[in-house]
Order: C-alpha cells, then sequence, then structure tokens
C-alpha cells in the first residue's frame, strides 16, 4: 500500500501519477479517498490526481491523539513534500475543504488553485453542534447502528445504493475512531475573516439539497474569495455532490483546471 510516514502518521494515499498538472484532493467527515472515484476516472487522463485519507480515516494509520484542520494542512503539505510535488491545485468536499483553505493559508505559493465541494469556511453551526455531538456520541459507545448509519447517510449521500455501500464500509472500521476527528470538526476555528488573504483562482461547487452546510453559506464563501472564478450548483444533490451527482461536478472540474 502507498503510504507516507508524515507528522506522526502514516498517510495512505493513491497518485495515478503521470506529467499532468496535480491535483490533491481531500475527502470528508466519515469518507475516504474512495469518494473521488468518478473525478479519478475522469481527470487522470489530463491531470496527476492525487487522493489520500485524512487522519481517523480510510487506511491512514492515525496516532489517535487530538488535532485541528491545520494539522491536516500541514499533512496535505507533507504528502506533497513526500511526492516530489512544490505546487498543486488544491481540492477537498466537506472536511477536505476545511484543510484545503488551511493549507492556502498556511503555504500561498505551494496552492496553484483551490477547489471546493460542499465546503465552507465558517466555524460550525451552535444549532446543529448538539444533534452532531449527540450522533457522534452514540456511534463511538455503539457503532454505526441502523438509525445513526441512515441518519448520518441521508445527511451525507442520500442516494440508496452508496447509502448502503458506505454505511458498510463504517461498520467494518473501529467505532471509536470517531472520537478525535468529531471532535476537530465540532471545534474548528472559524477562518472566514482570512479568505480575502488567499489570492488564488477557485472554483466552489455545491449541492442544491445539502442541507449539512447550506447555500448561503457557500456563496458567502465565493463572494470572499477575491478569485473565484465559478459557483456551479449541483441540482438535486446533497453533501457529496461529487459522489452521487458526477457528471456535472467532473464537467465543472475539467473546465476550471483546463483554464488554468
Amino acid at each position: 500500500m502507498p503510504t507516507a510516514s508524515v507528522n506522526g502518521q502514516k498517510i495512505y494515499f493513491e497518485d495515478t501519477g503521470g506529467k499532468g498538472p496535480p491535483i490533491i484532493l481531500g475527502h470528508g467527515f466519515l469518507m475516504d479517498h474512495e469518494m473521488f472515484a468518478p473525478q479519478v476516472a475522469a481527470l487522470k487522463n489530463e491531470f496527476r490526481v492525487i487522493t489520500w485519507d485524512e487522519r481517523g480515516f480510510g487506511s491512514t494509520e492515525f496516532d489517535g491523539k487530538p488535532f485541528t484542520y491545520w494539522d491536516s494542512a500541514r499533512d496535505c503539505l507533507a504528502l506533497l513534500d513526500h511526492l516530489g510535488i512544490e505546487r498543486a491545485v488544491v481540492g477537498g468536499m466537506s472536511q477536505g475543504g476545511y484543510l484545503s483553505l488551511r493549507v492556502a493559508l498556511t503555504a500561498p505559493q505551494r496552492v496553484r488553485a483551490l477547489v471546493r465541494i460542499d465546503t465552507q469556511a465558517a466555524a460550525e453551526d451552535p444549532a446543529k453542534s448538539a444533534g452532531y455531538k449527540q450522533l457522534m456520541e452514540g456511534w463511538a459507545s455503539m457503532g454505526p447502528v441502523d438509525a445513526i448509519a441512515q441518519t448520518v447517510a441521508k445527511i451525507i449521500i442520500d442516494q440508496p445504493g452508496e447509502n448502503e455501500r458506505w454505511i458498510a464500509k463504517w461498520r467494518a472500521r473501529p467505532h471509536a475512531l470517531i472520537v478525535e476527528p468529531g471532535h476537530c470538526l465540532l471545534e474548528r476555528d472559524d477562518i472566514s475573516t482570512r479568505l480575502a488573504e488567499i489570492k488564488c483562482p477557485a472554483l466552489v461547487i455545491h449541492g442544491t439539497n445539502d442541507t449539512a452546510i447550506p447555500m448561503k453559506n457557500a456563496r458567502a464563501m465565493a463572494d470572499a474569495l477575491p478569485d473565484c472564478r465559478a459557483f456551479v450548483e449541483v441540482d438535486g444533490a446533497a453533501h457529496a455532490a461529487n459522489l452521487t451527482h458526477p457528471k456535472p461536478v467532473n464537467e465543472a472540474l475539467l473546465e476550471f483546471l483546463r483554464s488554468l
């Protein structure tokens, strides 16, 4: 398995290789690199696509210690170092978007452009935090039992076949692994006021049926990014728009990447 030992973690990644411009994609909470399979298939003939498993998810060996998305941003940069990539398009869905903004703030010279999929710059909405905390506590103590798993799958995916596929993946993992990633998610800092510092081109994509992050939050982020070149609404998509509605997402991605 391809792994990079960085920052006390053993990061699992997949790399299509080739001489095309590199793009690295970070997955959402409870997901892993496989959620970008439709994007890898669409982009790999023109671009070098790197997908990876963040702390606490997928095949990455996580040390179990508390961390923040600033740490995850450093993991992303260290993985690029491991692969010998000086500059890349950095993208992500939801949680992957949180860390990619922090990559751009930490090392702007390393980021050619940003791709934002169903994500935001704000902290977690206090009105939702209590409910999410309760779900995560139940998950940590009992695992993703039906009531919890179905609720979470509807929020993130909301597509019956994909729901069941990911629920099966969740049930195959130690349920206590959710604890520290959950703290990281719910306690993240608000970086909305720093978006003006990010000067690189950006693409924002958002599902019209996303109940986890309101469309208005994505629009506010897009408006605050100095060089946001497109805001793409994915009709009918929930939170994981790139997974459930790959055609419009891939079309927008290819148009943006080819324009750089």
